[in-house]
């Protein structure tokens, strides 16, 4: 399965296994296909049939540079989910766990269950500041050195426990400089949407059975955010990852795939 028209636009999707539905949800920036490193592998082992997806503002998707919303991004889940005849268990990291809690609250019937990794319920000040210098950069034509882009990207991203090894860094750091500094319109208008309004209270209407995960050294959405989103929601359960920063998930996935395979074979 290739580009599917969905919620009236077009959305890359594409599924791996059989059995319940696993429907996982980048963050910004990012195509779907990160999730085949380590997560797809180890879900479609557990038996499950797992689906990713390009979010809309990342090719080969409709990228929508003219705008869009949270709400745009929510109803485009939905759609991949009844498309595939939901519902599902739905995962989502950064800006996907925030889709994914929007969706638990407004289409509880389509989310067998949620798991919320690097999570918020509130705007943090200094990952707005980010996203805006960024979309200050793109507006006024500023192409970012890409050493430079790289160096900031793993500093960002990753655990100090991780960069303690000199080979390792190195390899992050060339992976980041392949994956290129430019941003393209729609990853600008996925960066906008740092900016929205607190929603912690809002969550406390969400009955989804949840799984938030934080990673202990996140320095994008430290997880103190993502403990307050799972005291919120009703009956969620928290669990935290050490020695693992933003993109926990990669640097320290057999923790992050046997919380994931545990949480769901429980539902």
């Amino acid at each position: 399965m290739a580009l599917v028209p969905l919620n009236g636009i077009e959305l890359n999707v594409q599924t791996e296994g059989s059995g319940d539905l696993v429907v996982l949800v980048m963050g910004t920036g990012s195509p779907g296909r990160v999730w085949r490193t380590y997560q797809v592998p180890a879900l479609v082992k557990a038996g499950y049939r797992v689906a990713y997806f390009d979010n809309r503002g990342i090719r080969p998707s409709s990228e929508c540079g003219e705008g869009f919303t949270l709400d745009d991004m929510v109803a485009d889940t939905a759609a991949v989910i009844e498309h595939l005849g939901g519902p599902a268990h739905v995962i989502g990291t950064s800006l996907g766990a925030r889709i994914t809690q929007e969706l638990a609250l407004a289409r509880p019937e389509l989310v067998r269950s949620a798991v919320l990794m690097a999570t918020a319920g509130r705007p943090e000040p200094v990952q707005q500041a980010w996203s805006q210098a960024l979309c200050d950069l793109h507006d006024k034509g500023v192409e970012v050195p890409l050493p430079f882009y790289a160096v900031a990207s793993v500093v960002r991203n990753l655990s100090q426990a991780t960069l303690a090894d000199p080979m390792v860094a190195r390899d992050w750091l060339q992976m980041y400089e392949f994956a290129g500094s430019t941003l393209g319109p729609g990853e600008r208008v996925q960066l906008a949407l740092a900016e929205y309004d607190t929603r912690l209270d809002a969550y406390r209407a969400i009955t989804t059975r949840s799984l938030v995960i934080g990673f202990a050294d996140d320095l994008v959405l430290p997880a103190r955010l993502s403990r307050e989103v799972a005291e919120v929601i009703p009956g969620a359960r928290y669990a935290e990852v050490a020695d693992a920063g933003h993109v926990g998930y990669l640097e320290r996935p057999d923790e992050v795939n046997r919380l994931l395979v545990e949480f769901l074979g429980g539902a």
